[in-house]
């Protein structure tokens, strides 16, 4: 990864347009093996999970835009890609929104995703346990924000008070 923070912006720009565009193309792929008759594969259980059929259910309402807008996402990218390609999106429909994506997310991670790389090594070098105590601190927030929303969805309609 320090090679990466060498490299002049343009570089690490095209890089990172790159490693994405094969990384997503490859989900679409998958995903459109496995529509095809994989579904004795180990992906088969993937394209059954609650955030694939959300996914699923994104693809059919926004199309190429919900590729799209998953670049600015964390976690529902490999599934909306991967529901496209399970949905059999026509590759016209899917390439440019995929490129656009992709583009779009190299530009950020070129720019506030290998600064915050370049801080978290600093930060690394000077206090290897204050970097601990700050992933820590984010799991913690982490699993206090899943608990929390969980406990919302717990409760039955019928239990609210009107």
């Amino acid at each position: 990864m320090d090679h990466i923070l060498d490299l002049p912006f343009e570089v690490a720009l095209v890089a990172l347009f790159a490693v994405v565009m094969v990384r997503v193309n490859a989900t679409y792929w998958i995903g459109r093996g496995a529509a095809a008759g994989m579904e004795r594969t180990r992906f088969a259980r993937a394209l059954h999970c609650p955030k694939a059929s959300k996914a699923q259910a994104m693809i059919q309402r926004f199309g190429p835009y919900a590729v799209v807008l998953t670049f600015l996402t964390i976690g529902l990218q490999t599934a909306v890609n991967l529901a496209a390609g399970a949905g059999r999106m026509p590759l016209s429909r899917y390439l440019p929104a995929a490129i656009v994506g992709s583009g779009i997310w190299a530009f950020v991670y070129a720019t506030i995703g290998l600064a915050a790389i370049d801080a978290w090594l600093a930060v690394m070098a000077a206090s290897p346990l204050a970097a601990i105590l700050l992933v820590l601190s984010f799991a913690g927030l982490a699993v206090c924000l899943v608990m929390r929303r969980r406990r919302r969805t717990a409760v039955a309609p019928e239990d609210t008070v009107v």
